[in-house]
């Protein structure tokens, strides 16, 4: 009689929750319409931000010719997206 003993390892159960989340961007363009006032009143409206940080974000959308603002959800992305446009800046949500 031949006694053959097995290994088997047990391994342990893992549940691991498995979220998927793109995160968003929103994209403020330069315009030659609008002064450095309305849109850093509209970025203070949009992202409820500081006066300096939404003075930060114009300027580099000035210099650069674009600036994301918001990280977020997609659905906050257009909701800011919505505010900084009642004013007719040009924005874009990308992920």
């Amino acid at each position: 009689m031949n006694d053959q003993s097995t290994n088997t390892m047990i391994l342990p159960e893992i549940e691991e929750e498995t979220t998927v989340t793109t995160a968003y961007k929103v994209i403020l363009y330069n315009d030659d319409w609008h002064t450095f006032d309305e849109v850093i009143a509209q970025l203070i409206k949009a992202i409820n931000c500081s006066y300096e940080q939404a003075r930060a974000y114009t300027y580099e959308v000035h210099v650069k010719g674009k600036a994301v603002v918001y990280n977020g959800e997609l659905a906050d992305c257009l909701k800011v997206s919505s505010i900084l446009e009642e004013i007719a800046l040009h924005t874009q949500v990308v992920a």
